[in-house]
């Protein structure tokens, strides 16, 4: 197997395979069950070399064997011959070497993220148990009704359950069917059970008896017979465009690039655009990540993903108190990973990326088309018209995407990281799909969530995400600034109309925790203070800016909060450590506490002053639903913004060329008329008398 294969690239369907091959030779005649394989990075040290030398067209001095090793990260779980229990394990296989480098078994008090083949497995665990079976003939569903089975992780353990046993529940649902095709909503028709499943004993353990209470009722009201009868009330609700009336008024609107694209790709993992260059690589943790980032052939930063995300939901009835998902750690979130399709998820001449997967047996499979990288028009990029002649410049704010899309049960995400001609790179999420339903009796109401249709209510819930930052401003000494504008009083010498405020830079010096405040407009430039713009004369920097939103609601002492630390802070900066990517820990499923997460990096207290720092960014949306967002909601927009601070000398986008586009059309002449940008067609005005 070559060696010179860059570090980055991710690893191929073969190498996938030499490493399921060192794993099984390494524990003859034991059964195997594989989660994720995928490329382990070098250590940072040894990479940043590399990669130096890669920026300065140096790699022909290195030997084949002088490259950083291609090494694979494999979980999976092994029944070794005489053994009555299956151990979890994680291997670094040295592909080259054909060897295990080395091995952790995974904590016993941790649970690894499930696979999609145990996913699977829950509905067909439910069919065959007659506890499930006897409790659903108990419903006395109408002709042409069957039962869905959606399942869920548990969440977080109570204090009563029986830790080391591997549980999963699932939400229950009833369909109807239906001749036009099997995909009918059937989010309206939630029912009042929820099974829970020892994934191990392939057994339904228990049938948790769901309230239809509302508000000014027990939380632990018996069910009743209303609940038998839940179907009379509740109705369909159809998204499916085969199962509705679609308007018919909406014209065709194109994105076309008669001359091609802008960008390049190299490896099929270097891409080149507008001054940018960068990496993408896929894994089944975080998805799209982004790497060794450069603009002008300066270094922004070594990597960027996102980290983490939580879904704490906050209906208080038992047992939805535990409802709360970890959409990156508690499952395999590359089997999540949509197969983009041209046309529909992205526009315009699109370059596809492929990811690969494993099996339960460790074979490779290729995940087509999880990343798309594509061109899209942002209106206005910069504009300016002279008083005096009229004359108008203005550029188009053209953006490169790079896009990939999650379903997790009921809920879409989508994942965008825009990069512009300025030099800034937008970090987007886009939540859409369906709101989660449970019943609920006829004529009641519940503060903890929303009636979006008859007898189905949407519980009020939380999404909080995490993007780990890992900088590199012109190298990889930086210091995070917090930075707030804050007013001054009057004062004779420096402040005599009371009309000045101050902008007050406080370097963050320790590792910690740190909030957003709208008030003070506080953002947090990243700035290599041994590096001076010659300009301003500041340290060169990039400014960091997510939005300012509200942070976990759950009760400091709830399980909710515990096993989600890092939702409760705006903004954490640490000191970078190898392999220290998740925010939420390694193992978040069936967790109550976050464990190896970044508080604990935090809680070192390391120096951060000219170090190399990590910055994790946390936003959310509190989603109380609306009926508007039913039945499936139109998507929520959040946006980070990472953007040069004093780091260029001028407008990085002023040598973007103007442009007309040809295309364009009057509303009533059906063709283009004047133009915006050529000054003899300008009629130069009559300037104002001087006063």
């Amino acid at each position: 197997m070559s060696s010179r294969v860059h570090p980055l690239v991710p690893l191929s369907i073969a190498e996938t395979n030499v490493a399921r091959d060192v794993v099984t030779a390494a524990h003859p005649g034991s059964v195997f069950h594989f989660r994720v394989t995928y490329l382990q990075e070098p250590p940072k040290a040894e990479l940043t070399k590399f990669l130096a030398l890669e920026h300065a067209g140096r790699l022909g001095e290195i030997k084949p064997e002088q490259w950083p090793k291609r090494v694979a990260r494999v979980h999976y779980d092994v029944l070794n011959p005489g053994s009555k229990k299956p151990k979890s394990i994680e291997v670094l296989v040295d592909l080259a070497a054909r060897r295990i480098a080395s091995t952790e078994d995974v904590r016993a008090d941790a649970q690894p993220a499930f696979t999609l083949h145990e996913l699977e497995d829950v509905p067909a665990i439910c069919a065959a148990s007659k506890l499930f079976n006897d409790r659903v003939a108990k419903f006395n569903l109408p002709e042409g009704f069957e039962i869905v089975v959606e399942p869920w992780p548990y969440g977080g353990l109570d204090p009563a359950d029986e830790r080391g046993r591997r549980f999963m529940q699932a939400l229950i649902f009833a369909t109807k069917s239906n001749a036009k095709g099997p995909d009918a909503n059937f989010y309206s028709y939630p029912m009042p059970i929820i099974p829970i499943v020892d994934a191990v004993t392939r057994e339904v353990i228990k049938i948790h008896e769901l309230t239809t209470s509302g508000d000014g009722e027990p939380l632990t009201l018996p069910l009743g017979q209303l609940a038998e009868h839940i179907l009379d009330f509740q109705k369909p609700s159809e998204y499916d465009p085969e199962l509705l009336q679609s308007r018919t008024d909406l014209k065709e609107l194109n994105v076309i690039q008669p001359e091609g694209v802008s960008y390049s790709v190299k490896d099929d993992s270097l891409i080149e655009w507008q001054k940018w260059r960068f990496r993408v690589t896929f894994n089944p943790r975080e998805g799209a990540v982004i790497h060794d980032v450069h603009f002008d052939n300066r270094s922004v930063l070594y990597r960027l993903a996102f980290s983490d995300m939580t879904v704490p939901y906050a209906d208080p009835r038992p047992p939805f108190h535990r409802k709360q998902a970890f959409d990156f750690g508690d499952g395999s979130l590359g089997d999540a990973c949509n197969n983009l399709q041209l046309g529909c998820d992205c526009l315009g001449v699109i370059k596809y990326f492929d990811g690969v997967l494993v099996g339960p047996d460790g074979t490779a499979k290729k995940a087509p088309n999880v990343i798309c990288l594509h061109e899209q028009d942002n209106g206005i990029g910069w504009k300016h018209t002279d008083w005096r002649t009229g004359r108008a410049v203005v550029t188009r704010r053209r953006e490169l995407v790079l896009q990939y899309i999650i379903t997790l049960a009921n809920y879409e995400y989508i994942f965008n990281f825009i990069f512009d001609q300025t030099g800034a790179i937008n970090v987007q999420t886009r939540a859409t799909g369906i709101v989660s339903t449970v019943p609920i009796a006829e004529g009641k109401k519940a503060s903890w969530g929303n009636i979006v249709s008859p007898g189905v209510l949407a519980q009020n819930h939380q999404h909080i995400f995490c993007v780990r930052i890992d900088p590199a401003i012109d190298g990889h000494d930086n210091t995070v600034v917090q930075q707030e504008s804050l007013p001054l009083d009057f004062d004779p010498h420096t402040n005599p109309m009371g009309n000045a405020y101050r902008v007050v830079d406080t370097p963050l010096n320790i590792s910690g925790a740190f909030d957003s405040n709208p008030s003070s407009a506080r953002v947090f430039k990243v700035q290599n203070l041994a590096k001076l713009n010659p300009i301003s004369g500041k340290p060169v920097g990039y400014k960091i800016s997510p939005p300012a939103t509200q942070m976990l609601l759950a009760h400091p002492r709830s399980t909710q909060a515990k096993r989600a630390l890092f939702a409760q802070r705006n903004l954490w900066v640490t000191k970078y450590r190898d392999n220290e990517l998740y925010a939420g820990g390694r193992y978040t499923l069936q967790s109550v506490d976050e464990i190896e997460g970044v508080a604990d990096a935090a809680a070192r207290r390391e120096d951060i002053h000219q170090q190399d720092v990590v910055v994790w960014s946390v936003f959310g949306l509190t989603h109380n639903p609306r009926v508007e967002d039913w039945p499936v909601m139109p998507v929520e927009i959040m946006e980070l913004h990472i953007s040069p601070v004093d780091f260029f000398t001028v407008n990085p986008a002023i040598d973007v060329p103007q442009s007309k586009n040809a295309a364009s059309r009057n509303y009533n002449a059906g063709e283009s008329e004047g133009s915006c940008c050529s000054a003899e067609e300008k009629q130069i005005p009559e300037r104002p008398a001087r006063l």
